[in-house]
């Protein structure tokens, strides 16, 4: 007798492959990406960024959910406009970029999209001074279309806050006035544009 069931199954394979296959893959241009942070000292913000990075993107206009980002930052390449500063924060008080020169985050899945399928929360695992913690981002598809070259690109933004104790980065001074030099709380914003695959 003959088995009915393996057409079905080729059939069923075939559709599989074809609706995961619309997913396209973006390499993460670093020219036209920013990696930024903002944290408190004393009184006021101050802003830094990330100047080496890379990352991919897998994502699907008409199934949003199931996009997936994975990234890699070099931590010493920690850029303040302030060398002293830099320097101190690639210190074992802070970064320890000798002993962890990598910045990872890698996403675990994306709920809340709103009814576009453009914004919604990106959750992942952020890995920091070896601490890998989960994360949440609010996220946003922000577009795509061809450069004039003919390359297909699209871009993303993301931000999420996140406790630097929560990541062993716990260097703090006292204040005479009371209060702490450098906030807990640090804010982190990614505008990515990036390059299909192929």
């Amino acid at each position: 007798m003959k088995d009915r069931t393996r057409p079905w199954l080729a059939v069923a394979v075939t559709l599989l492959w074809a609706s995961t296959s619309l997913a396209e893959i973006y390499d993460v241009d670093p020219a036209h990406t920013s990696v930024l942070f903002r944290v408190r000292h004393l009184f006021t913000t101050v802003a830094g960024r990330f100047e080496n990075f890379d990352g991919k993107i897998t994502f699907d206009e008409k199934e949003p959910a199931k996009a997936r980002v994975e990234g890699s930052i070099d931590a010493a390449t920690i850029n303040t406009n302030v060398k002293k500063r830099d320097d101190h924060l690639r210190s074992a008080d802070f970064f320890d970029v000798a002993k962890f020169p990598k910045i990872t985050f890698e996403s675990t899945g994306m709920t809340d999209l709103d009814p576009t399928g453009k914004k919604g929360k990106m959750q992942g695992t952020l890995t920091l001074h070896g601490v890998s913690r989960p994360v949440v981002l609010d996220a946003s598809f922000l577009g795509k279309g061809k450069d004039p070259g003919g390359h297909e690109r699209a871009g993303f933004h993301g931000t999420t806050t996140i406790n630097r104790k929560d990541f062993g980065l716990t260097w703090n001074k006292a204040l005479e006035s009371g209060g702490l030099l450098v906030g807990d709380d640090v804010t982190i914003e990614i505008d990515v544009e990036g390059v299909q695959q192929g």
